[in-house]
């Protein structure tokens, strides 16, 4: 039997934390379908839908279970679409959990689809891409944080 989880997030940009994630759940489970979504509660980004699945495709390129989508509606939609056995979640700290264990409550409720929480390691942990966001704003050095790909995008947008 095949188990496929979705691994949903703004992911803008994808960060070396999110790759973390995205690598654990790929030796943990035989398919991974990372979908970048667009999340009206955290505003106007920094990239669009069709920038993020870029640098998302290219940064899991090397994992052959892993495929990327976009989405737009609700994650549960997208999740019953994909057949998905579980939705799964990074989390950095118990500032994470609370919030997260709410989502997952209410999408078990709405559509039966369990959550699942995987934890980020410590040197990931402070990774957010709201502060990878702001820090290239003012021209900071995010490279040890983020892919090469993304990197570069991050220089081309925050020039």
């Amino acid at each position: 039997m095949t188990t496929r989880v979705l691994y949903p997030g703004s992911f803008d940009p994808v960060h070396n934390g999110h790759i973390e994630i995205i690598t654990t759940a790929s030796q943990l489970f035989d398919e991974v379908v990372v979908a970048a979504v667009r999340n009206p509660q955290k505003g106007g980004g920094a990239f669009d839908l069709d920038e993020r699945q870029a640098m998302l495709i290219e940064a899991v390129g090397g994992l052959s279970n892993v495929s990327v989508t976009m989405f737009s509606s609700l994650i549960v939609d997208l999740a019953k679409e994909l057949e998905a056995d579980f939705i799964i979640k990074g989390l950095r700290a118990v500032s994470d959990f609370e919030n997260e264990l709410q989502m997952a409550q209410m999408n078990q409720a709405v559509s039966g689809v369990h959550t699942l929480f995987i934890p980020s390691a410590s040197k990931s942990s402070f990774l957010a891409s709201k502060f990878i966001r702001e820090i290239a704003r003012f021209g900071g050095d995010v490279s040890s944080m983020v892919p090469e790909g993304v990197n570069r995008r991050i220089k081309e947008r925050f020039a």
